[in-house]
């Protein structure tokens, strides 16, 4: 292990514990966090390709399924194959360079998915509420500033954490009780004010996610508003259907997300597997989930994935038929 001392710049290396008072259970925890990992890449990348490949899908509501899959492509694979490491391997070491990169990448990618939720939610706003004005809003030059402006967002929020806790000396408290690097969580172990960090992080949050919430909430309002008046009972239920199952999956990201941010300046007498748990769950369950719940829900995705999965005249599966 490399020797610290008080300078903040000088090597260091953390020890992640991954989930307190629950080593024993490691190996079994892995197995559920594997096969959702699993579940998340498979799904993701299918979703992704089956986008890309495919030019009629290179619409709105598409595109921004492809930003979001990228999205969690990356917000899983920055933390789970680190926190499996620990699991099976006991490999808890993580110096200190690495633990500020998976701490960036980490919260600029929920940051980006964050900000990929709020578009989608204004995009369903937009199909539902004003469907003339659907092609003339959303078209290719916007969605490209959207997406530059997502990605703009999430660096600008998350560069200056990195020197904030560059900033700060360590002098020997390097065990995070945690599976992944995060910025309090890094701050915690610093022996010097900072009130710095806890300030930006809480601005940032309120501001950035906290909004998006927000503006999620409102959207979905709007929308569940002009679904009422629709005349037909078979319109509202199909369409109250899929803003259930989107706002169950946008509910699961954002709550366990928040529990975790908040348990790190006011919760002190949460227990901390309770913590940890759930901090784990947002970085790979969303992302497990929104390939089929934004995915595979949708006809024109569910109909080229059989038909990628399962060649015409080669579908083994009885009443699919064309579909295949």
């Amino acid at each position: 292990m490399y020797e610290l001392n008080e300078s903040s710049f000088d090597p260091i290396t953390f020890v992640l514990t991954g989930i307190p008072g629950m080593e024993e259970s490691h190996i079994w925890i892995s197995v559920p966090f594997c096969l959702m990992y699993i579940t998340a890449v498979f799904g993701n990348s299918v979703l992704l390709f089956v986008i890309i490949t495919d030019r009629s899908l290179h619409e709105p509501m598409y595109l921004f399924l492809a930003m979001l899959a990228v999205a969690d492509l990356m917000l899983s694979t920055t933390t789970v194959p680190k926190m499996l490491a620990i699991f099976w391997f006991s490999a808890r070491e993580i110096s200190f360079d690495a633990c500020i990169t998976q701490m960036f990448f980490t919260h600029f990618s929920f940051i980006v998915e964050s900000s990929v939720l709020v578009v989608m939610a204004f995009d369903r706003y937009v199909a539902v509420c004003d469907p003339l004005r659907y092609s003339s809003t959303l078209n290719p030059s916007v969605i490209g500033k959207i997406a530059v402006t997502a990605v703009v967002r999430g660096f600008c929020i998350m560069f200056p954490p990195i020197f904030l806790l560059k900033r700060l000396p360590y002098c020997g408290h390097n065990v995070m009780p945690h599976t992944y690097c995060e910025h309090m969580g890094i701050a915690r172990l610093a022996c010097a004010d900072i009130k710095a960090n806890v300030w930006y992080g809480l601005t940032t949050a309120v501001l950035s996610s906290g909004l998006d919430v927000v503006l999620i909430a409102v959207s979905y309002a709007l929308i569940l508003r002009t679904v009422f008046r629709l005349p037909s009972p078979e319109a509202r239920l199909k369409t109250l259907s899929t803003c259930g199952s989107h706002l169950c999956v946008i509910l699961m990201f954002y709550v366990p997300a928040f529990f975790s941010f908040l348990t790190h300046r006011f919760g002190h007498h949460i227990p901390s597997h309770v913590h940890i748990l759930l901090a784990n769950l947002y970085v790979v369950v969303p992302p497990m989930l929104n390939p089929i719940v934004y995915g595979v829900r949708t006809r024109q995705i569910r109909e080229r994935v059989l038909r990628l999965l399962c060649p015409v005249g080669e579908c083994p599966c009885p009443g699919l038929g064309s579909r295949c």
